[in-house]
């Protein structure tokens, strides 16, 4: 089966585990350290801080931030669960926005604006499958309400321009993301006295972490913050060193075959829609499509699957699962729903070759061309 994405893994990742084991330090020392200096240099941040997880880093950020009960913040629809989660984390409200257009299927601005109230506190913008939100325009919309704008971006790992929308973002390294380390996350926080609450928080709040105690020769610390457990270990923190000497050259490699995909699905697929026509920088994460009206999805799902590709959806819309659609009735995101009903997610990651591309986008003419004619048949 042709994996929608497939984590790289090899003698350096199992090295890297293997000096870990070896030292005896399983969590939260010098290589979680030596992790985190690693990946601020490559974003052009002063410092970041290491988590668990995106969900963990995305919470840790709207707890710092002082955001609570009675507080809003603007959420996309078209997401993981977990960028509406971590607000409920935190007893605030997510208030869902429609997306900007199939082909820009990110958070709309101009729907944004239509739902702030003075209870609006801050807006989650999430770079979907790697493609970055307007900056400077977000930028405009949050200073003019006050708002603190925080990154989802945990499909845009390795782009500078990362990190520094507004307050902090909130990257994944979980299995299918462009680099891994199984689980994880980080944060990157421009401001120190931010990025130091957040730091203190992933340790239930203690001034002082067991290295840290450790080198200074006191068992002393202090809580003088309510925290939560949300520490990387050493052996995920060995794999993300080796993965992130990778990361440009991964992300590069997505970057071309998304090029091809582009040329091969305009020929071969024309009733394909595939979003982000115009060029915006992108991390190049995942390769979403939007079949055509006539399409039925999960049979254009059976035809791949039926040829060994694996499919997948990004993403159920979060407003429409069973959770949020009882908390929360009488919420319709046209554009997101008529998206989310179209989108098909065709396999990419830097082990796909040109051919190997080509195949795929050949299924996929197959599979359109059966739809079209059952359609005619019926």
């Amino acid at each position: 089966m042709l994996l929608v994405s497939a984590p790289i893994l090899g003698v350096s990742e199992k090295a890297a585990l293997s000096k870990v084991i070896d030292s005896g330090w399983l969590t939260m020392g010098e290589r979680v350290r030596a992790f985190e200096e690693a990946f601020a240099t490559m974003h052009g941040a002063d410092d970041c801080v290491a988590v668990s997880s995106c969900t963990a880093a995305l919470h840790l950020i709207l707890h710092a931030l002082g955001i609570g009960p009675g507080d809003e913040v603007l959420v996309p629809s078209m997401t993981f669960v977990a960028t509406a989660n971590a607000v409920l984390y935190v007893g605030a409200t997510p208030v869902f926005v429609d997306i900007e257009s199939a082909d820009v299927p990110l958070m709309s601005i101009v729907e944004a604006e239509a739902r702030c109230t003075p209870r609006t506190k801050a807006v989650i913008l999430v770079h979907f499958a790697g493609y970055l939100a307007d900056r400077l325009e977000w930028q405009k919309f949050a200073r003019a309400r006050g708002l603190q704008i925080i990154e989802d971006a945990a499909h845009a790992p390795g782009l500078k321009e990362v990190g520094t929308f507004g307050a902090a973002a909130a990257f994944s390294f979980y299995g299918n993301k462009n680099m891994t380390t199984a689980e994880g996350g980080i944060v990157i926080a421009r401001d120190p006295d931010l990025r130091e609450r957040i730091r203190q928080a992933r340790g239930h709040g203690m001034t002082t972490g067991t290295h840290q105690r450790l080198n200074s020769r006191t068992p002393q610390y202090d809580v003088t913050m309510l925290g939560f457990n949300y520490r990387m270990d050493e052996m995920r923190a060995a794999i993300g060193l080796v993965q992130l000497q990778n990361l440009q050259e991964w992300n590069e490699i997505r970057r071309i075959l998304t090029v091809l995909y582009r040329r091969l699905i305009a020929t071969k697929c024309p009733t394909v829609a595939v979003p982000f026509s115009q060029p915006r920088t992108s991390a190049h994460h995942i390769m979403p499509i939007l079949l055509p009206r006539y399409a039925k999805r999960q049979d254009v799902i059976d035809e791949l699957r039926t040829q060994g590709i694996q499919t997948t959806i990004h993403y159920p819309p979060v407003h429409q699962m069973t959770l949020y659609r009882e908390r929360f009735p009488g919420t319709h995101l046209p554009l997101t729903e008529d998206f989310a009903q179209r989108e098909l997610t065709i396999p990419l990651h830097p082990q796909i070759t040109a051919s190997v591309v080509e195949a795929v986008v050949s299924g996929l003419a197959i599979a359109l061309s059966n739809c079209a004619q059952t359609g005619a048949a019926a």
